[in-house]
């Protein structure tokens, strides 16, 4: 049945691969109607990596790709979003008369499909206020692509943290459906509401065509890495020194597809220039062209023992790996780790915080043993091909809708 849906969106680019890329467009394919309501920031949308749209996308209300794009200034709007920690009588006086719930309450819509927690709070206010102000009883979904306000976030006090969730459970009793990108993640929610109906549509892409089965009887290793980085610090300076110590034991490349973000550098060494290569951002479409000849794909991710949203995370990359038939070499992280020992799909260092010689070992073994990357690279299509690619989540997002229209 035809539904018009909004969705509703506090921070993430419009072009964000799971919202506008997937789940927007194959909700406009199955016929229904879908906005989306945007930020602003400073008065400009963000691409992907952060850099402002300054000569496109200029219009307050447009249609991009057969979506309807509505647009909003954040700065303007946080005001209100942000008395999400305060009382709900504050919330009913202040906070939902932010921009972003009052845009997304005039798109009359019957399914609120909201992404974050400030853009959970904006639904919770169009729900309360579009059944008392006209009577309609709509459904709001909150897509959790990450597990926020993270339980065990350094950065907070305990009492804040407790607050946080202590908000987030009293949102939760208004939700219809959640979504979520991980099992791991749909168990934490269900512990704490049980009753609430969840879902797990992972971060997959659309399965990748023409696909040429991988090579790995060639000399040396080309490593991927596809996302941003932030600076040389972290992620950045473990792949200057992984490159730096694995081309002196083999022919080694590293290709990044992404790069850094909008205001920050990733500063290649001279003499690494020719090892490590970098693509800049690319079309959402074109990433599997850009992994052909990639033979591991690498995850890194930080303090996972002091983030519960870290160590249950199934990043987009991953799946952009396992679809090029890409191996992924990760660090100790629950979800990933689970996934690839029962796939047999990559290779896991049993470390939380995994170093750049860690990852340098691994990396000698898996070019030792080619036959065994081989293996793992059959073992990451298939599993795609069978049960993960973007059209098998396509028919898990659909149900989703089915279920609130009663279908």
């Amino acid at each position: 049945m035809r539904k018009k849906v909004c969705m509703v969106i506090a921070h993430h680019p419009f072009l964000d691969a799971r919202i506008f890329k997937k789940e927007a467009k194959s909700l406009v394919k199955k016929g229904h109607r879908v906005t989306m309501i945007v930020p602003r920031n400073n008065g400009k949308l963000l691409d992907i990596d952060g850099t402002p749209f300054n000569n496109r996308f200029r219009e307050k209300v447009f249609t991009h790709e057969g979506i309807r794009i509505v647009t909003y200034n954040s700065e303007i709007a946080m005001q209100g979003l942000n008395k999400v920690l305060a009382d709900e009588a504050v919330w009913n006086r202040e906070g939902f008369n932010n921009q972003l719930t009052q845009l997304a309450i005039q798109e009359d819509a019957d399914i609120y499909h909201t992404h974050e927690f400030l853009s959970l709070f904006a639904g919770i206010g169009v729900k309360r206020l579009m059944k008392s102000r006209r009577g309609k009883n709509i459904k709001l979904i909150y897509d959790s692509h990450e597990l926020t306000p993270d339980p065990l976030d350094p950065r907070y006090t305990i009492e804040r943290r407790d607050l946080l969730k202590e908000k987030l459970l009293t949102m939760l009793n208004e939700v219809d459906y959640i979504i979520t990108v991980s099992d791991a993640i749909k168990s934490w929610y269900l512990s704490h509401k049980p009753e609430l109906p969840v879902e797990v549509i992972y971060n997959s892409p659309p399965l990748a065509k023409n696909y040429v089965p991988k090579d790995n009887d060639k000399e040396g290793l080309t490593i991927g890495y596809v996302g941003n980085f932030y600076d040389n610090k972290g992620s950045g300076e473990k792949l200057i020194d992984i490159a730096e110590s694995c081309s002196k034991q083999m022919d080694f490349q590293c290709k990044i597809i992404g790069g850094s973000r909008f205001g920050s550098s990733l500063k290649i060494p001279k003499h690494l220039e020719s090892n490590i290569k970098s693509t800049g951002w690319v079309e959402f479409g074109t990433i599997p062209e850009h992994l052909k000849e990639v033979d591991i794909g690498w995850i890194d991710l930080e303090n996972v023992d002091q983030s519960l949203n870290n160590n249950y995370a199934m990043p987009n990359k991953f799946f952009s790996y396992l679809n090029n038939g890409i191996p992924v070499l990760v660090n100790k992280c629950q979800e990933m780790a689970e996934f690839i020992r029962r796939y047999k799909c990559g290779y896991v260092i049993d470390k939380y915080n995994a170093t750049s010689q860690d990852y340098k070992d691994a990396l000698v073994y898996l070019n030792e043993n080619k036959k065994e990357l081989k293996e793992m690279s059959q073992n990451g299509r298939k599993v795609m091909e069978n049960l993960y690619s973007w059209e098998k989540m396509e028919v898990r997002l659909i149900n989703v809708y089915n279920k609130l229209q009663g279908i």
